[in-house]
């Protein structure tokens, strides 16, 4: 499929792929061509991630020196698809020159892997909607339970039960998410995982619909 970006009125062509190499892949129009990942665009700038004898490295480019850019858009995991959010902003549908993800957070589950890789430092936006149980009588969106009751035995104690919370590699380093769709920037690099608040998950149900923006 292949889809025409449009900002500041230049046009840039980007195509989103079934199968790959498991790469993206950005072509100049002096033909070389860069393998890696698309990180966003702002402007007249696009950054993409390559990897420079196996360590990453984000490069910067002029979006006029951009022919096209190629998506690879398998998806991994639990995470589903993703690719190239080409329009809208933060406050809307999309955001701005980001790439984007949905996911099904169970409440049953510890933690679901998104398939999202994140670099430390990096701006992450979250979009969750539903609703999840987590005990007798106990419904709650993503921002959790109304109220600060304490439980010392939940992944963030001082934070709502049953709401949308984050952790980023094997780090006990977890975060709060909730029903905030302001920017979090990650502390440290790796693979993005998401959960609800909660210390007991034998009796939970449903799960939250939750769109990353990386």
């Amino acid at each position: 499929m292949r889809q025409p970006l449009i900002r500041g009125g230049l046009a840039l062509v980007v195509s989103v792929l079934a199968s790959g190499a498991g790469a993206d892949t950005l072509y100049l129009h002096s033909g070389d061509r860069v393998e890696g990942t698309l990180v966003g665009a702002s402007g007249s700038s696009i950054e993409f991630e390559e990897l420079d004898r196996g360590r990453p490295r984000v490069r910067r480019f002029d979006r006029r020196d951009v022919r096209r850019i190629e998506i690879d858009d398998r998806g991994s995991g639990s995470g589903g698809g993703g690719g190239w959010s080409g329009s809208g902003n933060a406050g809307g549908s999309g955001s701005s020159g980001m790439r984007e993800r949905t996911i099904s957070v169970g409440a049953s589950t510890a933690w679901t892997d998104t398939g999202i890789e994140v670099r430390r430092g990096q701006d992450v936006r979250f979009r969750a909607s539903g609703k999840v149980r987590w005990g007798p009588n106990r419904s709650d969106g993503p921002g959790g339970e109304g109220g600060n009751h304490f439980n010392a035995g939940r992944p963030l104690p001082n934070r709502p039960a049953a709401a949308l919370i984050g952790r980023v590699g094997d780090r006990d380093d977890v975060f709060f998410i909730g029903g905030d769709e302001g920017t979090i920037r990650v502390r440290d690099g790796g693979r993005l995982y998401l959960g609800v608040n909660d210390d007991y998950l034998q009796d939970n149900s449903g799960s939250f619909r939750v769109t990353v923006y990386y």
